[in-house]
């Protein structure tokens, strides 16, 4: 962000306890002493009222980064997200652009029960006009961000809370000002032969580690990072597809009509269907509200010897 608000004086954040806070999780630290009231606005615990700012903000030419604490409180302000940002472009035959990003964590945290652990990849990747980010890597967390502040298109950008305080290895390549990930290129953060796992934000590593341990056993999966949720990176993974003849997608969101659900349509839709030698497996999120209680979280969630049991199922070992 101080990159992209160094670079262009249009780009501006807002929400809550962005400025003198430096950010609940700090991602916005040192940014208000730098860049003033004026670019770091502190707003009312009021997601509707800043989202709607933001948005004709957006639509009179500047470029605003609209922080939620959580996106579970976007949704009260999904009118704005949707109804004004989304579909503006079309409903004005593309006279009117919304630069704009909504960012903030997604997907469940620690202890904070169903009203606050909800993964919105599924819920965004829906709506057509907005454009779903949801990075895994430092590397990802940047180029995205800075491609999503660029675009003229409104974009969601779902990071994740668990992920803040993960130290990840950053390239040469990556720490340049110049340095920005194309929206809607998947990318395959393991080679394999035996079986494909996809999957986005903190599962991506939850995968890796997975495919770790089958290594072991001579079960070699190639690991793809969707990175962008819309516009899917189908190509990617119907290539690797065809190489493994396999396919499970991991996610932490419900699986009824999922990015999961999504993807396993369009396998069936699509060349890939003819390269699968046994069903697609979808590991999600349980079907229910997240519970408070530490186990039954833990439940409620993907773990590795998830992914691990779904490979063995695919594979009939």
């Amino acid at each position: 962000m101080d990159e992209e608000l160094e670079r262009d004086e249009r780009v501006f954040l807002l929400g809550e306890e962005v400025a003198q806070y430096d950010g609940a999780y700090k991602v916005s630290r040192g940014l208000w002493k730098k860049y003033g009231d004026k670019r770091i606005i502190d707003t009312p615990i009021a997601e509707m009222g800043f989202a709607g700012i933001a948005v004709g903000s957006a639509m009179a030419g500047l470029r605003p980064i609209c922080e939620f604490m959580t996106f579970n409180f976007a949704m009260q302000a999904i009118d704005q997200i949707i109804n004004s940002a989304a579909k503006t472009s079309y409903m004005s035959a593309g006279l009117q652009s919304v630069p704009i990003v909504f960012r903030g964590p997604n997907g469940h945290a620690t202890g904070v029960a169903a009203q606050h652990s909800q993964c919105f990849a599924a819920w965004y990747g829906h709506c057509p006009g907005l454009k779903v980010l949801s990075p895994w890597s430092a590397e990802d967390a940047k180029g995205l961000l800075k491609a999503a502040i660029r675009d003229d298109n409104p974009v969601v950008f779902l990071e994740n809370e668990l992920l803040y305080g993960v130290a990840f290895e950053v390239s040469e390549e990556a720490q340049s000002k110049d340095f920005v990930v194309p929206i809607g290129k998947a990318k395959v953060e393991r080679q394999g032969t035996l079986i494909t796992l996809v999957s986005h934000s903190r599962y991506v590593g939850h995968c890796l580690d997975a495919a770790a341990v089958l290594a072991e056993e001579g079960i070699e999966c190639e690991v793809i990072n969707l990175r962008s949720i819309r516009p899917l990176d189908m190509e990617t993974i119907e290539s690797s597809v065809a190489k493994t003849n396999h396919l499970v997608t991991v996610e932490g969101g419900w699986p009824q009509f999922g990015v999961g659900a999504e993807i396993c349509a369009r396998i069936m839709e699509g060349p890939a269907l003819n390269y699968l030698d046994a069903p697609v497996i979808r590991v999600t999120g349980v079907d229910i509200p997240m519970p408070y209680a530490k186990i039954l979280e833990e439940h409620s969630v993907p773990q590795i010897r998830d992914i691990i049991t779904a490979v063995r199922k695919a594979l009939n070992i």
